[in-house]
């Protein structure tokens, strides 16, 4: 947006440029500021949004653009949502405004009513946020056996106990928004409410860790998808790492049985998408994935 914009997207001998990326905090300075989450709640406060709109009312250089970046923006609070809506409804001049989030449902109706949405292709590793260390666990559990009863309910109390600390994480997290909530409020508002916010921190925790719990079920996909590969010599792997391990379980199971078990694992997907209670749904679905 503020480049030279002079190359025409050539060298000086007509070869094509390869532009190169830039990490997008690196990018910000100048007319370009970035806000994500950085309390221990992971809420972007309206103080926040406050200091971004003051930056983007300044006046910029002539043919300079100001860029604000609001990273993962389904966790700013109600009240800076509400303060950033008349930002968007009437942006300053020279302005490019980027809100970016994984989950469109937590904004309000409003916010997303007056932005152009853009669907992102990719996204983040599968060994990203816990991904790695997941198949590491599975890596040991299934080293002391694969393919019985006892070793599929280890590899379900291997991926329980990951949900369990994962769990932990989001509700701790919820409760420190909420009592940031009430501190900061509770001279000003009603109960009620502070018990809206209460009801809608829970929620927000309880769909964050759905999220991961799906994230890694999409791990456990691919690091059976690996056992596919492998037998049939394709390369490609999402787990190389897992491979001298892969390999020897390779041996014993056939593409149609390596096929049963990723099928049983979207059945599993599908019943936890239901009332069922996760622990039977994981307690059948990890003895019909692994067993």
């Amino acid at each position: 947006m503020n480049g030279a914009g002079d190359s025409g997207g050539v060298d000086l001998f007509g070869e094509a440029v390869v532009e190169k990326v830039i990490p997008l905090d690196d990018q910000e300075g100048g007319w370009v500021r970035i806000i994500r989450p950085r309390s221990k709640s992971r809420r972007i406060s309206v103080a926040e949004i406050r200091d971004l709109e003051h930056t983007l009312h300044l006046a910029a250089p002539k043919g300079m653009t100001k860029v604000g970046v609001i990273v993962d923006a389904d966790r700013m609070n109600e009240q800076a949502e509400n303060a950033f809506l008349k930002t968007l409804e009437e942006p300053p001049n020279g302005t490019l405004l980027l809100l970016l989030t994984a989950h469109t449902h937590r904004l309000l109706p409003t916010i997303l009513s007056r932005c152009l949405q853009v669907k992102l292709t990719g996204g983040r590793s599968l060994g990203m946020d816990g991904g790695d260390e997941l198949v590491a666990a599975l890596g040991k559990a299934a080293a002391r056996g694969f393919g019985n009863p006892v070793a599929a309910l280890h590899m379900k109390s291997v991926f329980t106990d990951f949900l369990a600390v994962k769990r932990e994480e989001v509700e701790a997290a919820a409760k420190l928004a909420t009592k940031e909530e009430i501190n900061a409020y509770r001279d000003g508002t009603d109960g009620s409410w502070l018990k809206e916010r209460e009801d809608f921190h829970k929620s927000a925790a309880e769909a964050d860790y759905l999220d991961t719990r799906n994230r890694y079920l999409d791990v456990i996909l691919a690091w059976l998808t690996d056992l596919i590969r492998i037998k049939t010599g394709s390369g490609g792997l999402d787990f190389p790492e897992s491979a001298p391990l892969l390999e020897k379980i390779a041996e014993n199971e056939s593409i149609y049985r390596i096929s049963t078990r990723l099928e049983a694992m979207e059945r599993l997907r599908q019943t936890l998408e239901t009332n069922a209670s996760e622990a039977l749904a994981l307690e059948v679905g990890f003895l019909r994935v692994f067993a």
